[in-house]
């Protein structure tokens, strides 16, 4: 297979397995909590294992055929955070698929999590080492540790090692007290994001409502104070974003979207997780009005890219050249 008939596929479109698995989980916990059709969830489930299957193969096709690409990529001081992705997309396919084969789920999870954590630990030490520019700090440095940590955490409970969760979750937590005091400090004191970079923003929700979920399931019996905590932090985010949205929205629609697709399906999911432990307060009011926003924006985004999608295959129809058969040709 030559490099010029592979798509190079970047990265960051693990980002869509991410959102739709988000909503796969969201629906099947709204499935259990209100009897909503199980149907649902087991279909974008379902999805988001076939998006997975895809972008995993040709990101590993890209290795082998455009691997300077690839190379460039894991050097860029943003774009390599998104490789992390392809372990915590893996360990989420491995959580869609636990109640059809465990076994399955296990080996699945396992090469998520090592790789996960193996890609954290490789990024974290290159940050350490300093000298970076400030302006390439974003939101997308949550993705190695925290998310990694926090999606190893959910689904190694739902496997049955909630004691090995509470070790991921851990690692989680304070990477992103962390990270978010250096993120903050960055968005407050230094220039302004560049356009491009703008939809990364979009990752600054997940932290504080994934972490919930994360709590939720590695400590059930522990004291609702703390999710109730994040899932309010993660709320706060929320109205930020929104009100940052025109802004934001300078950059067209584009697959970069999908940064704000995990943790708006994680912000629906958290409170109706609480509801199944016997949560009767704010939860209930607020689980069906974020259920109904996180499908809101995931079927945006969606929607957005797709448009894209076809809009680049018409390009690229429309840009090659036509032969015409010599048998006709107009006469002279």
């Amino acid at each position: 297979m030559k490099a010029s008939n592979l798509p190079i596929v970047p990265a960051s479109f693990f980002g869509m397995v991410l959102g739709l698995a988000g909503l796969g989980g969201a629906w099947r916990a709204a499935h259990l909590a209100w009897g909503l059709p199980a149907l649902i969830g087991e279909l974008v489930t379902s999805a988001a294992a076939l998006v997975w299957l895809s972008v995993a193969t040709l990101y590993g096709l890209k290795w082998l055929v455009a691997r300077e690409a690839a190379l460039t990529e894991a050097a860029h001081p943003v774009q390599c955070c998104f490789i992390g992705l392809a372990g915590v997309a893996t360990m989420l396919v491995a959580a869609g698929v636990i109640s059809y084969s465990h076994g399955l789920a296990v080996a699945l999870y396992v090469v998520g999590a090592v790789f996960t954590a193996g890609f954290a630990v490789w990024r974290t030490g290159g940050l350490w080492r300093g000298e970076r520019d400030p302006g390439h700090t974003t939101p997308v440095l949550y993705l190695p540790n925290v998310a990694g940590s926090f999606v190893a955490a959910t689904v190694g409970a739902a496997l049955g090692f909630p004691d090995l969760g509470q070790f991921f979750f851990g690692a989680g937590f304070f990477g992103w007290l962390a990270i978010e005091s250096v993120l903050l400090h960055r968005l407050l004191t230094a220039p302004g994001m560049a356009n491009a970079l703008r939809p990364t923003l979009g990752i600054q929700l997940a932290p504080p409502v994934v972490g919930a979920v994360s709590l939720v399931a590695v400590a059930p019996q522990a004291p609702w104070v703390l999710a109730h905590g994040m899932i309010g932090y993660g709320i706060l985010q929320a109205l930020i974003l929104l009100r940052l949205l025109p802004w934001i929205l300078r950059e067209p629609l584009a697959p970069s979207y999908w940064a704000f697709t995990f943790g708006v399906t994680a912000l629906a999911t958290a409170p109706i997780r609480l509801l199944l432990l016997g949560d009767d307060g704010a939860a209930r009011f607020l689980a069906p009005v974020l259920f109904v926003f996180a499908n809101l924006v995931v079927t945006i985004v969606a929607a957005g890219t797709l448009y894209r999608f076809w809009q680049h295959r018409g390009r690229a129809s429309a840009a090659k050249p036509v032969s015409q058969p010599a048998s006709s040709a107009p006469s002279t």
